[in-house]
């Protein structure tokens, strides 16, 4: 029998029911925007908090809210709840879900709704809540107003289980509340017991649960007797003119397929699979070059590449097969239509037929290519030309090459790196060097929607499981300005150790080097490039953020080791 707490009205002891069973299943994070259909919801959270019983963070932006909620899931990889009131406020969670189901990052949005009743009528606030989302949710259920009848608590618990067994990704359980919102009550958190492994939503009473979006891959992972399977393994072996590409979401398994297969590894900077011997940096380059692209006759690709044109252009070449390793995305990775093969797994078999000589080649080339952006100190030169040398450096301005790389310097496996939607993704993608460094980028759809929101839930779930490194985001000034309520914390709540480093070249650059860029004039500056005028400093106060602006290399360096509180590092960058 599930807990039932001591109160007056039904919304209240269904969302107490409903929350004390998603904490026994494992949740332990809670992010809430404020209003007033949702209020049961949010007050049990509240409570909920006190009691150490979940970690609450409280966003007046539902967008804001999505992103942190993305964040703190992508990190600690358990589900998130979304606690949303009724009309706008759902909608506005869309862009986090979108980037949710195109990364499978798992999220459980709960929105408050009104009764059947009052949907349809003009009732103020109320709009088509259930399949809001679309297909970017994996399932909906849409949950009558509980009344107060016997065995509603049971009933809640039994719907935390089916949404907690369907969360591969972002999930939405639209939640009808009457009136009363909310009452007083009491609550004592029973006796902790084990997890329930098994869903027995099929017993909730149908007249009161809607399943409105059937789960269309709910058994493809299981037999005819409904035990699980395990996916099948593809055999690789070593084959001449072999690579490996490695894009958002692939993590180190890409990194050991390509040590074992004896295969150049080109992995995207935001991939997790950036480094190792084997490890070619840069990628874009040879694969225009005689005797090394041009060579390349399969491809086994691991999550999902979106950071360079040449990696798609590779795989819709004509005799290149090209197999991909499928990961969390709901999309599987197929430029042109010409993918050969998909497999859940692989499995690499030892053959003596490796062509170490193929690798060594690509890994040489690459380092050969890779130029250091300053020429090294004459070693023959005098003490003080030497010392007027080492300050001219110091002082040197910074450029884009020169922030990526300082970023990527102070980054340690302590710490989080995460990168914004910008032209400085694609300038660390093209010149840091391979290391083993937990690396966050919202690549599902690219956008440059809630970075900072990302970074601070990552931020946070890092912290509060006692991480002691500090979290860097970087990213542009466009990016910047578009998730600026990020800023804003919730009263009395944790404030992680995080910098914000706007690198600000007044717009977005990116686009000068499309197409599109070649035309340039007044039209281009105003609807593509955006200039803006906003004042960062003052913008960091607003929000009580340190802040720190940066001129030169030596500043830099300094700055991103100086900071321990939340601080906006503005990095002044020129156009071109």
């Amino acid at each position: 029998m599930t807990h039932q707490p001591k109160t007056e009205a039904p919304a209240t002891a269904f969302s107490v029911a409903l929350l004390d069973e998603f904490v026994r299943l494992g949740v332990r994070d809670v992010v809430l925007s404020p209003g007033s259909r949702s209020q049961a919801l949010a007050l049990v959270a509240a409570e909920f908090d006190r009691l150490g019983l979940i970690r609450l963070r409280v966003r007046i932006d539902e967008r804001v809210g999505g992103f942190l909620a993305l964040g703190l899931a992508a990190e600690s990889g358990v589900p998130v709840l979304v606690i949303t009131t009724s009309g706008t406020a759902v909608a506005n969670l869309h862009p986090a879900v979108l980037e949710a189901h195109h990364t499978g990052v798992p999220i459980i949005v709960l929105s408050g709704d009104r009764p059947e009743a009052l949907r349809g009528v003009g009732s103020n606030q109320t709009t088509d809540q259930p399949g809001i989302f679309g297909s970017a949710v994996q399932r909906t259920w849409d949950v009558g107003a509980p009344t107060g009848e016997p065995g509603e608590a049971d009933a809640a618990a039994r719907l935390a289980r089916d949404v907690f067994a369907h969360v591969r990704g972002p999930v939405h359980l639209n939640l009808s509340f009457a009136e009363p919102l909310s009452s007083p009550f009491s609550y004592l958190p029973p006796t902790p017991v084990t997890p329930p492994t098994t869903t027995i939503a099929d017993t909730l009473p149908a007249a009161r649960l809607g399943d409105i979006a059937a789960d269309a891959d709910a058994d493809a992972d299981a037999d005819a007797a409904g035990r699980p399977v395990a996916p099948v393994a593809l055999e690789l072996s070593a084959l001449p003119g072999t690579v490996v590409v490695a894009g958002t979401g692939a993590g180190e398994r890409a990194e050991q397929v390509a040590r074992e297969l004896g295969a150049p590894l080109l992995a995207e900077v935001a991939s997790g699979a950036h480094f190792g011997p084997n490890l070619v940096v840069a990628y874009r380059e040879l694969l225009g070059t005689a005797n090394f692209g041009d060579r390349v006759t399969r491809v086994i690709v691991f999550g999902h590449p979106t950071l360079s044109r040449e990696v798609p252009a590779l795989i819709q070449r004509a005799g290149v097969e090209t197999v991909v390793v499928r990961g969390r995305s709901a999309d599987d990775y197929n430029p042109g239509h010409r993918v050969s093969v998909f497999a859940d797994d692989v499995r690499v078999v030892p053959s003596e037929s490796a062509d170490r000589a193929w690798v060594g080649r690509w890994v040489a080339a690459s380092r050969a290519l890779i130029e250091p952006e300053e020429a090294a100190p004459d070693v023959e030169a005098t003490g003080a030309a030497h010392a007027k040398a080492e300050l001219a450096a110091v002082r040197a301005p910074v450029t884009r090459r020169a922030l990526v790389e300082a970023v990527w310097r102070a980054t340690w496996p302590h710490d989080r790196l995460v990168l914004g939607a910008s032209r400085l993704i694609r300038e660390a993608d093209r010149f840091v060097t391979g290391k083993k460094i937990a690396v966050y980028a919202n690549r599902g759809l690219a956008g440059i929607d809630g970075t900072m929101s990302t970074a601070l839930g990552i931020a946070l779930a890092s912290q509060a499981e006692g991480a002691r490194g500090t979290t860097r985001v970087l990213l542009g000034d466009l990016a910047f300005l578009h998730d600026v309520g990020a800023l804003l914390f919730g009263v009395g709540e944790q404030r992680p150790r995080i910098q914000v480093i706007v690198g600000n070249d007044n717009g977005g650059t990116i686009f000068d080097g499309l197409e599109v860029g070649r035309q340039g004039g007044a039209a281009f500056e105003k609807v593509l490039l955006t200039p803006q005028q906003a004042s960062v400093p003052q913008l960091a106060a607003a929000y009580g953020w340190e802040y720190l602006r940066v001129d030169t290399r030596g500043q830099l360096d300094q700055a991103l080791t100086a900071s321990t509180g939340p601080t906006v590092i503005e990095v002044p960058l020129p156009r071109e």
